[in-house]
């Protein structure tokens, strides 16, 4: 068997195989035989008919597809795996030549991952420096105010709605989906709707209705609505005063193991550090793949590009189904898009995707960074055991997902010990 390989645009490449008519000969009889169990010829039972017999039965093209798609399998599976090619998706497939008798050449264009030229990523990492954490007094009292609130008691009144009751309302626009009913719960002037939206609340008892227009502002991030006089029909649900507790030594110890309310604050305190030291940590390691992967030679497989599209469609998908409760039909309307030009939206979010994915690979590669089974099985048994329903669980997929997990957390490690 003879193969050529031609390299082609965007990290694809062209293999070109030519079996001689001996080695198709091999394809072929298994093709036979395989067809032979499917054929009937008087006189014989099933699958028992001598071979020339068969294939005079047998249509001579659906034969040859037969082999063809037989030979093609197995020959390009076999180069793939000796020459530890890497490719993304399954090949184009053209059949060039092919007969009984004589020599079958096809071609596959596949897409592989590239190579990837890092520049000096070490030095790059060092001048990326971390950005200094600190909690004002302030953001300690925003969250004790955020506790305070989510215990304060709740009783109903009958009376008009004034700024910090809480209330519940069931509001609609002909303007917003399609006049469709929705609900929302809120307290009086925190809500921060749009201007105008919650004053209008002020003064309705439960039960009253009550329309009204409010101009959303020009730069509204939904372009039909941005700088429109949009009209609402508002319900009226309930009307609650919020009785809040006092913040105090008594409020602390009711929230855990705190004796006074110094303590409180202090876990607070270190609880805001944290998060914001987490936060930093990614902002950081954001800002050193973003300025290696700027520096970065290589080409970007449009096949990668396209699965990764993809997937953030079916992510958006689920948000939408999940948190907005509606249908992915529904949501099309409403941006007045289709699936596919919504599609295309990520394709700038995809790229940076998959260069990243690149730049990590590439530098996990020659720092000989290695995902352990033991890390992955033990990762692994904490994601399942986060699930209700296991029967559903696709192992595998999740084997998977948690290596590349540690993978990228080992590289990302590996980059900061260059930047401190």
């Amino acid at each position: 068997m003879e193969v050529k390989q031609k390299k082609l645009e965007k990290s694809q490449i062209e293999l070109e195989f030519e079996l001689t008519a001996e080695e198709f000969l091999e394809h072929f009889d298994h093709a036979l035989s395989h067809m032979k169990s499917h054929v009937k010829v008087d006189g014989f039972r099933e699958g028992k008919a001598p071979a020339k017999m068969v294939e005079e039965k047998i249509k001579p093209e659906a034969l040859l597809m037969e082999a063809g798609d037989h030979a093609v399998k197995h020959v390009y599976f076999d180069y793939i795996k000796e020459n530890k090619l890497e490719p993304i998706g399954n090949p184009e497939v053209k059949i060039l030549k092919i007969a009984k008798g004589s020599p079958f050449i096809f071609t596959a264009i596949i897409s592989i991952l590239p190579d990837v030229e890092l520049p000096d990523y070490k030095k790059i990492a060092t001048t990326v420096k971390g950005q200094e954490i600190s909690v004002a007094d302030q953001e300690v009292e925003d969250s004790l105010n955020y506790l305070q609130k989510s215990r304060a008691k709740f009783s109903q009144v009958d009376r008009p709605a004034k700024k910090n009751d809480f209330v519940e309302i069931e509001y609609q626009s002909k303007d917003i989906e399609g006049n469709k009913s929705a609900k929302d719960a809120f307290v009086l002037g925190e809500a921060k709707m749009i201007k105008g939206f919650e004053e209008n609340l002020e003064g309705m008892k439960a039960g009253e209705e009550k329309d009204f227009s409010v101009v959303f502002p020009k730069d509204y991030h939904k372009k039909d609505l941005a700088g429109k006089d949009v009209v609402f029909h508002v319900k009226m649900i309930s009307v609650q005063t919020m009785e809040v507790p006092e913040i105090n030594d008594e409020f602390a110890k009711q929230l855990g193991d705190f004796d006074k309310l110094d303590a409180l604050k202090d876990s607070v305190k270190q609880g805001i550090a944290a998060e914001k030291t987490e936060s930093e940590k990614q902002r950081k390691r954001a800002e050193i793949l973003e300025k290696i992967a700027e520096k970065t030679k290589f080409e970007v497989p449009e096949a990668l590009v396209e699965h990764e599209k993809l997937r953030l469609l079916d992510d958006l998908k689920q948000q939408v189904t999940q948190n907005m409760k509606i249908s992915w039909e529904q949501y099309l309307a409403t941006v007045k898009q289709t699936q596919d030009q919504l599609k295309e939206t990520f394709g700038k979010e995809a790229e940076k995707r998959i260069k990243s994915f690149l730049v990590l690979r590439e530098i996990g590669k020659l720092e000989k960074i290695e995902v352990l089974d033991n890390e992955i099985e033990e990762e692994t048994n904490k994601i399942i055991k986060n699930y209700q329903d296991k029967s559903k669980i696709d192992i595998e997929q999740i084997k998977e997902y948690t290596k590349g997990v540690i993978y990228n957390e080992k590289v990302f490690k590996k980059l900061e010990t260059f930047s401190k």
